[in-house]
């Protein structure tokens, strides 16, 4: 986009976060669900298409308008992002990348316009950050393969139109190569929900088991048409996803310094404003300066993503940096608030609690570490 379009999409969702789910946010912390209305609102925005291609119906912003747009999204409850997140990330763009033209051709219009919702389907009960551990098996019979697993932690499953499913075509192959990526409808025969998960956070997210039993789908929706090739386009949308999460990341550390800065202002003690306190501004200072690490470390990373750079370790720096962070912000603001921001009617104290994710969402900060630290020692000439 040009700037100034950009810039009105920004005004846009700006206005819409404050003015419609701001207001929202009690009510999908009783309720546990994001209200219908609000799905729809955001569909008539466009969120769902941020990052699809103009041709197929998206917005097709790049990695740097797509991480302004979704630090605006930050500024509120997590769980109106969760609503779009799954779509605008690995459920559409492992088809964008590795999609063959007709599977971009039924699905991505459909996802852009909000009308199928996109659920990713990796995580199991025994694999997690071993992605490539996953038991879910494919087996091919003819022209279809027959499907049988459990996924755990499924974002969006209850709302799902399609799932992104990673599963075991060649079982006698170990690792990631005999893993392939399916399109998955999810009215297919077969797949049974579980009971949504109870979390410590991100109230209004639909979270649950999903379990394939003896599903059939055809050959052809295997993720690019060729089976075993699903971990690898996995691994190249992982650098969008963890640069959308660090300014997710920023854009919540925004908001908790906004309500510290208020609580500071307004709250009284000994007389004065607690801002008037040189250790309540020792913590803003100190919150203040992290998030401003954030924004620059997303800026930085996000345009060399969009010049087409190797930025993989660059990125991890700034996902592990930028979620650490976000969560020293909220304890930090917990703190400014006292005993109010213990209490479940405060907005930090329901950040605080989402928050927590974020360390574990796109890799956790540990894989990040890991991430980080081999790439300098293999630069120095070290085999890990």
């Amino acid at each position: 986009m040009d700037t100034q379009t950009f810039e009105l999409l920004r005004g846009s969702v700006r206005r819409f976060v404050e003015e419609r789910l701001m207001p929202n946010e009690d009510r999908v912390e009783a309720e546990d669900a994001v209200p219908d209305e609000i799905v729809a609102e955001m569909r008539e925005l466009g969120l769902f298409g941020l990052s699809i291609p103009e041709q197929y119906g998206g917005l097709g912003l790049n990695m740097q308008e797509e991480a302004g747009v979704i630090h605006e999204l930050g500024r509120t409850a997590l769980a109106f992002r969760s609503v779009i997140g799954t779509t605008v990330g690995i459920g559409s763009q492992g088809i964008v990348i590795d999609g063959t033209e007709e599977q971009k051709r039924e699905w991505l219009p459909r996802l852009a316009r909000g009308e199928v919702i996109a659920s990713f389907a990796l995580t199991e009960p025994d694999a997690g950050s071993d992605a490539a551990s996953i038991r879910t098996t494919a087996i091919r019979e003819g022209d279809h393969y027959r499907l049988n697993g459990t996924k755990r932690y499924i974002t969006n499953a209850t709302r799902a139109g399609m799932f992104t499913v990673m599963a075991r075509t060649d079982p006698d192959q170990k690792g990631a190569a005999g893993i392939s990526a399916f399109i998955v409808p999810a009215k297919t025969r077969g797949i049974v929900l579980g009971k949504p998960d109870k979390k410590m956070g991100q109230r209004g997210a639909a979270i649950c088991d999903v379990s394939f039993d003896d599903c059939i789908v055809p050959a052809n929706s295997v993720i690019g048409g060729a089976p075993g090739k699903g971990f690898k386009t996995a691994m190249k949308v992982l650098d969008r996803g963890r640069i959308h999460i660090s300014a997710l990341a920023s854009g919540m550390s925004a908001r908790l310094i906004e309500e510290s800065v208020r609580y500071a202002v307004e709250r009284q003690q000994f007389g004065q404003a607690i801002g008037e306190f040189q250790l309540i501004q020792g913590m803003l200072a100190d919150s203040r300066t992290e998030a401003f690490a954030t924004n620059a470390m997303v800026a930085d990373v996000a345009r060399r993503y969009d010049l087409g750079e190797k930025v993989s370790e660059d990125v991890a720096c700034t996902k592990y940096f930028s979620t650490e962070a976000v969560g020293r912000i909220a304890d930090r603001a917990v703190q400014i608030h006292g005993g109010a921001g213990y209490m479940n009617a405060t907005k930090v104290e329901r950040f605080y609690r989402d928050v927590r994710v974020l360390r574990i969402y796109e890799g956790t900060s540990q894989i990040q570490q890991i991430i980080i630290a081999r790439g300098l020692l293999r630069r120095a000439g070290l085999d890990v």
